[in-house]
This record gives structure tokens, sequence and C-alpha cells, in this order.
């Protein structure tokens, strides 16, 4: 059938059902199953049917309300004629999987403004392996002005009620991050996909530690739907924080001493471009730009748990995750010789604290944490005692490290994460405990992160699951000493202790107070459970 001719064997039945019997299961590539799930049924309602080439074959092509399938034109086969044998099978893509639709022209230099008209062009979200998500696109090609016309209106109207998906977003891009690479990051990989989902961006380029700190607490947000950051660890903390804190204003509440705060009231996308990239990881399973883009596009929100820091009743920030010990010191070391590329310096940094590793003198107390449908169990059965795990529980000695962790916090050296048995949203938060113990078996502790193995199966390592922590230094004789450590930072006093909060170094001289608030912050994306039991793999795009 010549192809100028295809738009009259179209026909729009809207409003109408499908008639015949659906496909037989086995006719349908397993593959393209979304979730798991065949298609719908014969009765699903029929938006649309027409002729499409699509990969050199013309195909019967049905738009119904959830689905796009198509099919293969069979020709008739002559009697006796066993090549033409053959099965077509249907293949289909769910209409929630795709973000844009474009009409698909050719240009030549004289038609500069309307090219030749060749058909629509959808593109989609697959998910592929290893929680990985991919852009394709699907052509439709029908050289018919009025047909294209229809079907283009018809898919615009359909993503147009996803109202889940942002129109705009407000872009905070820190251009120092890793190797300063994040500039190159978001104008090669995550500005093209906006562009093409039709989504209006505003960017911002930090210039100092604490910039989006003041720049969000200027900000008319209300004309954004998220607020996306291009950054590594350090960067995406400081913009949950300052969303967090543009909540409290906003809600009244007194930023110097905070108990319950109230949600960010927008949604937080993050690019990884940092060295480590832990929230990312921990969000979507993989360090990836492209997948996180796409999370954001497609809408995914998954609410996360945040920490809020504050010591002697005053609120010092929000954040993550928090190490104290060791891994506040080595940070402070890696923040002296900030001269060295990022592996650099933290490399030479880890290798400087265990070459001077010593122990901190600490009470840890800390309040167990009580799963809520657990205790609602244990209440109807009668079995909820008074004393159940409701006290506070202390204990003290010296602590080569202390880890307090509301996320999991994976990173491509701790694969399996550094709190493993934490979720991004079970409103607790994981205590672990490294002891006094020799400078090799610490090392041992800290090589075991990077494998399969349980890093924790060691005597001195404890682990709780914890609601708060109170961490107070049994004296300050441990505190900065700088010619003693090579040069950590040294506050007024001189007896400050320094703490990595989301890779930021934060020093405090007095006793940290961290309390976890579920759900505090949704953030784009989606859990690795989730994403992992609704893989699917689309081999016909």
């Amino acid at each position: 059938m010549p192809r100028g001719r295809r738009g009259g064997r179209v026909s729009a039945l809207e409003g109408c059902r499908e008639e015949e019997a659906p496909p037989a299961a086995d006719a349908v590539p397993s593959v393209l199953w979304a979730s798991g799930q065949q298609p719908e049924s014969a009765a699903e309602l029929i938006l649309l049917r027409g002729i499409f080439e699509i990969r050199r074959d013309s195909c019967d092509v049905v738009l119904s309300e959830r689905a796009l399938r198509w099919q293969p034109i069979q020709p008739e086969r002559p009697t006796g004629d066993s090549k033409y044998n053959f099965l077509h099978k249907e293949e289909f893509i769910e209409l929630k999987d795709i973000f844009s639709v474009k009409l698909k022209r050719r240009y030549s230099v004289k038609q500069q403004r309307s090219g030749t008209l060749l058909g629509i062009t959808l593109f989609i979200c697959l998910k592929k392996e290893q929680n990985k998500l991919k852009d394709s696109t699907l052509d439709l090609i029908n050289l018919s002005e009025d047909h294209c016309d229809v079907w283009f209106r018809q898919f615009k109207k359909i993503l147009a009620g996803f109202s889940d998906r942002p129109k705009s977003l407000k872009i905070v891009l820190n251009p120092q991050s890793h190797k300063k690479e994040a500039t190159q990051i978001y104008y090669e990989k995550v500005e093209p996909l906006l562009k093409i989902a039709g989504i209006k961006t505003d960017v911002t380029v930090t210039e100092y530690e604490g910039h989006a700190v003041s720049l969000l607490k200027e900000c008319e947000l209300q004309g954004f739907d998220g607020v996306v950051c291009v950054g590594g660890d350090g960067s995406a903390s400081e913009v949950a924080h300052a969303l967090l804190l543009s909540a409290q204003k906003n809600a009244g509440v007194e930023t110097d001493s905070i108990l319950t705060p109230v949600r960010a009231q927008l949604p937080l996308g993050v690019i990884p471009a940092g060295s480590t990239n832990v929230l990312a990881h921990s969000l979507h399973g993989i360090s990836h730009v492209v997948t996180a883009t796409l999370h954001i596009i497609m809408g995914h929100v998954q609410p996360v748990d945040v920490c809020t820091f504050s010591t002697t009743g005053k609120f010092l920030r929000f954040g993550f995750s928090a190490m104290f010990g060791f891994g506040g010191r080595a940070l402070a070391l890696a923040e002296k010789h900030r001269w060295m590329s990022p592996n650099q310096r933290m490399d030479f940094a880890v290798i400087k604290a265990l070459a001077k590793l010593k122990p901190e003198e600490c009470e840890i107390s800390f309040l167990p944490f009580n799963d809520p449908q657990d205790i609602e169990e244990r209440r109807a059965q009668g079995s909820l005692k008074s004393d159940c795990n409701d006290q506070w529980q202390m204990i003290q000695g010296q602590f080569l490290n202390v880890s307090i962790m509301a996320i999991p916090c994976l990173c491509s050296v701790a694969p399996r994460g550094l709190a493993p048995n934490t979720r991004l949203n079970d409103g607790s938060m994981a205590l672990i405990i490294s002891r006094n113990t020799s400078r090799p078996e610490f090392i041992k502790h800290l090589k075991r992160y990077a494998s399969v193995k349980n890093q924790f199966n060691f005597p001195f390592v404890e682990t709780y699951t914890v609601e708060e922590v109170k961490v107070h230094p049994r004296s300050n004789s441990s505190g900065h000493n700088p010619e003693e450590e090579d040069g950590p930072h040294e506050t007024a006093t001189g007896s400050s202790f320094p703490w990595n909060v989301d890779g930021d170094l934060m020093e405090v001289a007095s006793e940290v107070h961290v309390r976890v608030h579920p759900r505090l912050i949704n953030l784009y994306g989606k859990s690795m459970e989730e994403t992992n039991a609704s893989k699917v793999t689309c081999s016909c795009l």
C-alpha cells in the first residue's frame, strides 16, 4: 500500500470497545509485560486505532486507556505456501512509561519552518537491569497530516493527565562538585532530557558553601513543582537542609529549637555529580545520571526520613547520616587538603587518620526504635509491658567510630551500604559503634564494607536500631590539636569535635542530639525494593 494513502485506512474509534478476542498469552513476548502482568483484557476502552509503519513493518496499532499495542499486518497466505506460515506477536508499551511525544519531520534547506511530516515519535522510559532506567524512542510512521494530528493530540491529552509529573523545576548546580564535572553533566545529559519532556527550568549556579541555603531562603518557590540539585552528597544535603528550613519558616516554626519539624513543601531531585553520591545511590540503587533524571521526569516520588542535629537545646542542621570519631577526623583532614583532587585528598585523609588512629572517650545514650506496627500488635495481644524497650539506654567507653544513619548509605566502596539493614522511610536510624581495638582489626572491619560479608561480625562492633541518639564526649582532651593531627580545623575554643554529616564537616564542642523524623522530605526516585519488583526489559525498543 502506498505510504501517501495509509491515512485512508485509519479509524478513530473513540468511545468504542474492542470486539476482537485478546491475543493468546503465548503470543505476547514475556519481556514486554510491565510489572509481570499481562495486557489488559479485550473490554478495555479503545481510544484510537489505525495503521502505522513501525520498524519497517506495516502494523495495526491500537491506543487504549492504559497501553499502546501493535502487531504487524500479515499478508494473506497463498494455499500451500509454507514460507508465510509464521506468527507475528503483539508488542506493547504502557502509557505511563511515555514521557513525551513529538511530530517527526524531515527538514530540507528550502523548508526552514515546517518540514515534511513523517509521523510521530514517542519518548519512553525503559526499566533495565540493576535498577537502571533508559530513555528510548518509538517512531510511528504515517504521512497523513490529519491522521497524525488526531493521534498527536490524543497523546498530548494523555500526558497532560499525569498531574504528578513536574512541569517547572528550580535547578541548583554546584560547579565545584567532584572534578568540576557537574556543569558538563547537567548541560550534556540532564537538560536535553528535561527539554524533551517539556519541563521548564530555572538554573542557579552556587558560588560558595551555604549559597543554596541563602538562595532558597529568599527564593519564591510557589511557581516550581520541585527542586533539583546537581552535585555531590554535600550539595544535596545542603539543598535538603535549605528546603526544610524554608518549610519551617513558612509554617512559623522557631528554627532555633526544632522538636517537631514540618515536611518540606517541594520534592527534591538529586543528580549524582559528586565523588561518592551516597544519597542518590541509596535512593535509586545505582549512581546513574540518566536514571536519576528519568525518575524526576516521570514524577516518581519517594518519602525519606531525615535527622535533626542539635546541641544544648540549639538546632544545628538537618541531615541523613553522620559519623563521629574516625569518620569525622578523616573528613576534617580531607577538608584541610582541598587543593588535592577529591579522590586523592580522601585517600590521603583516610591513611593519615588510620596512622594516627585513637579512640574517643564518650558517653552514648540512645532510645531504641519501637516499630509502631509491632507495638499495636503486642497491645492487641495484651503483651505490651510498660518497661518494654521505651527507656533510654546508655553505654560509655572508648570508641573509634560512631555512625548514625537514617538511610542505607550505599556507594561504590560499600555496595551493601554502610547501614545495610536501614530503610529509607521506616522511621528508624542505625547506630553502629566501633569500640577501641587494634589498628589491624579496625582496618579489617573497614575493608569488609567492600565485600558481601557481614561487616559487623567483629567483637568490637555493636549495632542498634534507634529513634534518638545523644553523643557526649567525656572530656575535651581529645579535641582538635592542629599540630598533632596535621591541620584539622580549629574553632575559637580549640576544643571542638569534628562530625561528618552527609560529607559536610560539622564541628561541635559539646553533646550532639540526633533525632529521626519519618518521611520528612520527598525525593524524586523509587526505593530499590519497589524498582526491583517492577523491573522489565523491553527488547522491542
